[in-house]
Formats: structure tokens, sequence, C-alpha cells
């Protein structure tokens, strides 16, 4: 079984998934929990739901909360290679989650001190990288996500690149980061990352700019209308999403993300790699908060 290498934060979610429109200076019923999340935690927790082989790599810090993290992703099945930060807070966030979309309040914490020696002990013997981009997109981080891309391409390992944040890739700019990526496998993006990326333009265009950008492939993710993924060839494919009753969004391209790359791991054809990656992205929304609830199936091969 390859082993699946993932990169990025560890981060305890103060979750609220409001029930009614906010009420700016009064208050707003909403269900509300605290626990894991981060978009590489939730990924590699998705994975090791689907029964992948998957390591995870992040930093934490030496309180109570990054204990409980890397409880959670043990017991979940998740190998955790965690880089312990003595004076540094475990990174949380803020979530408000609402039916047409998720804002975030961040304290990356411990996760900006994330080291390149951490992440080689992790990639030692992975036969794939997937990496949060968030590591690449604050300089605290960066040159871990840089170790991580150089060291995989250079042993020829498979890396696919999360985009992570439309605000934060505005920042650095589209030139800037396609630089850091270019070699890259697959790089996965949502509708506003794509038009940060890669401009206007219908889904199919815009993954087929991304695709181009990194010399691989790119997947544009559209929530409830599917996804659209470029090939190297040129090649467009397309998968719609289930309909399911949408309760909270939050990790749903996390999960979207584990079901492509578990499903290319096990050997699936892009076709039915991308029909795992909607099938379980669907089924995240179905459930409060950004990690599997249960162990889920395998879509591959169905």
């Amino acid at each position: 079984m390859t082993t699946i290498c993932c990169v990025g934060d560890i981060i305890t979610d103060v979750l609220a998934a409001l029930q009614a429109p906010l009420a700016p200076e009064s208050d707003t019923p909403a269900h509300i929990q605290v626990a894991g999340g981060g978009q590489a935690a939730n990924t590699a927790s998705w994975l090791a739901a689907s029964g992948a082989d998957v390591v995870l790599v992040g930093a934490i810090g030496d309180d109570q909360s990054g204990r409980d993290r890397v409880a959670e992703l043990t017991a979940a099945g998740v190998r955790v290679a965690a880089q312990v930060c003595p004076g540094s807070a475990t990174g949380a966030i803020v979530v408000l989650s609402t039916l047409h979309g998720r804002s975030m309040i961040t304290d990356r914490g411990a996760n900006l001190l994330l080291t390149p020696e951490s992440v080689a002990a992790g990639l030692s013997d992975a036969g794939r990288l997937h990496l949060s981009a968030y590591t690449l997109l604050d300089p605290g981080s960066r040159r871990a996500g840089r170790y991580a891309l150089d060291q995989a391409l250079a042993r020829g390992i498979a890396v696919s690149v999360d985009a992570a944040s439309a605000h934060p890739l505005e920042q650095v700019g589209p030139e800037l980061f396609f630089s850091w990526v270019r070699g890259t496998q697959i790089l996965l993006a949502n509708s506003d990352e794509a038009r940060v990326l890669a401009g206007d333009g219908t889904p199919e265009e815009q993954a087929r700019r991304l695709a181009d950008a990194v010399e691989g492939s790119a997947v544009v993710k559209l929530g409830g209308r599917g996804a659209v993924w470029a090939l190297p060839d040129g090649e467009t494919i397309s998968a719609p999403a289930p309909e399911v009753r949408t309760l909270d969004t939050t990790g749903a391209g996390d999960a979207f993300a584990a079901g492509l790359i578990g499903a290319l791991a096990a050997g699936a054809s892009p076709e039915k790699a991308l029909e795992a990656a909607t099938a379980l992205g669907s089924q995240a929304v179905t459930t409060l908060g950004a990690r599997p609830p249960v162990r889920v199936p395998s879509e591959v091969g169905r």
C-alpha cells in the first residue's frame, strides 16, 4: 500500500454552524463544537477513514490542545509526525459556517514554526505527498512547505497541492505562487481560488490555465456542482456531485482531496478518482465538522 504524506496545519476548530443569518452586535442561534481541524489534518483523517496508509506532518504547541489533536488523529488511524513547539500554542480557528459558505478567523500558532527537518522525517517512506498551501502562503512555514515540494519532486514522488485560501493567494499573487508549485502533479482549487490564480472564465478554462501554469494537471472544485479536472494531455473531465442535504460545508474540500488522491494511490483511473472525490466531498457536508464521524467505505473501483 502506498503511504501518503500530508503536510500542513494541525488546528483546533471552534465551529459555529449558524442556524440563522448573523445578527451583528446581538445573538444568533448556532450549533457549536470544538474539535480537530486544519486542512492537511482533515484530509489525512478522511484518507485514514477510507483505508489509506497516511502520515501527517505538522506542528503543535506543548499544550493540552496539541495533545488532544494528536490523540484524535491517532485514534482515527493517522500516523502523526508532530513537531512539538514549547512556548507556542497549538493553532486555532473560529469558523462561522452557513449554508452559503464559511468565514474563518485564524491563529496558526505553532504551525508557523514547522521545520524542514520535521518534514524530512514524515516523507521518509512516502509514495505520495499532499501539501496544504497554507504552509507556502505564510512566511513562517514557507521554508518547510518548499522543502516538502522540492524533496518530493526530486525523488519522483507524486505531488498534489491544495491552493488553500483565496485571500492569502491574492496577497502572494499568482506568479510567485506558481513558481513554488511548478511540477505539481495535481493542483486543487475551489472557485474563488481558481479566480484569483487563473482569472475569470468557465471552470474548464480555469482548470486548463492552472494545469498549464503548474505543468501538470488541475482540479477546480465547484461545491454542489461537482468538479472539473484538466489532465496533462489536454483532456478535461468532469463529475457531478451527488445530491445531499447540506448541514455544514466545513472540511468538504479536504474530504474531496482525500477521495481523489486516495483513489489514485489505489490505482483508480482519473474518472473513477474524480467520482470518488465528489462522493466523499458530498458526504462531508452532511455532518457537522471537518472530520469523518465514522469509518467510511472506499469509493475506489465503484
